[in-house]
């Protein structure tokens, strides 16, 4: 997920992308407690994932204001 592909979505596209990467980020744990999860480094890729959502939420919230 590139920063740019991020910024042209609206508020409620991001917030629909936010929850969807938050369940797998919960998939992905619970897949890493049971010792099935065989990419471990998609647990980074989707919390850097939510962070850039999140702080693209953050930019466009500061410009409404």
């Amino acid at each position: 997920m590139k920063p740019s592909d991020v910024r042209t979505k609206t508020v409620d596209e991001l917030n629909d992308e936010l929850v969807g990467l938050k369940k797998e980020q919960f998939n992905l744990r619970f897949q890493r407690a049971t010792q099935q999860l065989d990419n471990t480094a998609q647990v980074r890729t989707v919390r850097r994932n939510i962070a850039r959502v999140q702080t693209i939420l953050r930019e466009k919230s500061a410009e409404a204001k």
